[in-house]
């Protein structure tokens, strides 16, 4: 009972800042600026529609769980999260149908065809590395060099149990040390190993950290990597892992009885609109509309043949398992 009224009382407070019924909000949940060039996005979404959308810490996990709180009296407007999630927060209820601009253009399997979640861009799931604060260790190449004694305390991932990006990267590791969706044991014997080289594990993004040299070296998207490199001129390097990865979309969804929803619908339609989308691929994310990636934005990603390394995944599956893998990470990793 106390956890959910600290839930509903953070809740009440992000709105009693904000002019809540007013005809210019839109709340959007998970909205991040140091995450995937939210920052301008958001900006964008003023200058263009006069809507303000507040800026929003949480992470994907995060999100849910107060959507889920509030499900009798909504707060947010729109909602941003790791695909599973997504498809979590329609089969729960939370999210109503909506189909924004360019919903047709959005290949089959990345999108509910109802319109309750609806991928806007993807990343791929690699090792940003700060090549300055690694003390003279290599840059490392895969999964399994993150274990070994150089790298004592310089590893960084995000909580895999709340946090998308960890699970996802969750996922890279226990397929590439042989396991499936079906069996995790070889992801979370990895993470038993990892642990005694005292990652650090925060619940949020930590690109700055990354930029400080706090965390040498992140389980992130390449996306932070390339913004590190060309918008913040930092010394990183983003590494495919030899192993192999997965490439994840991150998808949103219009809020169910949210307060502002014709304002929610505007925000949806501009972030998946042709300005939208290149937006993000100018933020180095691959927007789900394949066009809006000019030759210039793409030529500053990994060749090719780098990305090959990356498999498909069934993302109804991983949200299908994600309970499972959390309950398991909770219980013999953390």
């Amino acid at each position: 009972m106390r956890f959910k009224q600290l839930v509903l009382g953070a809740a009440f407070a992000v709105v009693a800042a904000q002019p809540a019924l007013a005809d210019d909000v839109a709340i959007c949940y998970n909205c991040p600026p140091e995450w995937a060039d939210w920052g301008g996005q958001l900006k964008n979404i003023a200058r263009d529609l006069k809507i303000e959308v507040p800026q929003d810490n949480k992470n994907s996990g995060q999100t849910l769980s107060q959507l889920l709180a509030e499900k009798a009296n909504p707060v947010a407007d729109v909602a941003y999260y790791g695909v599973s999630f997504g498809i979590k927060a329609k089969q729960e209820g939370v999210a109503a149908n909506y189909k924004p601009a360019n919903f047709d253009k959005i290949p089959t399997g990345l999108k509910d065809e109802d319109g309750g979640w609806f991928a806007i861009h993807s990343g791929t799931i690699g090792l940003f590395v700060n090549t300055e604060a690694l003390d003279g260790a290599p840059v490392p190449q895969s999964w399994s060099d993150l274990l070994k004694p150089e790298y004592k305390g310089m590893v960084g991932y995000l909580d895999p149990s709340s946090a998308f990006v960890g699970y996802a990267g969750a996922v890279a590791i226990n397929r590439a040390m042989g396991g499936t969706l079906d069996d995790f044991t070889p992801g979370i014997e990895f993470f038993k190993k990892l642990k005694a080289n005292d990652p650090i594990v925060p619940k949020q993004t930590a690109y700055a950290r990354v930029l400080s040299g706090e965390i040498p070296i992140l389980l992130d998207y390449d996306f932070n990597a390339y913004r590190a490199k060309y918008k913040d001129q930092a010394n990183v390097a983003f590494v495919i892992p030899t192993e192999g990865t997965v490439t994840v979309p991150y998808v949103m969804s219009l809020v169910k009885n949210g307060p502002h929803a014709e304002n929610g619908k505007k925000v949806l339609d501009y972030v998946m609109s042709d300005e939208g989308q290149a937006h993000w691929a100018n933020a180095f994310l691959r927007p789900v509309i394949a066009s809006a990636m000019s030759p210039e934005a793409s030529a500053k990603f990994l060749p090719a043949a780098e990305y090959e390394r990356s498999k498909p995944v069934d993302y109804a599956k991983m949200a299908e398992v994600q309970a499972g893998f959390s309950e398991r990470y909770l219980s013999e990793v953390r």
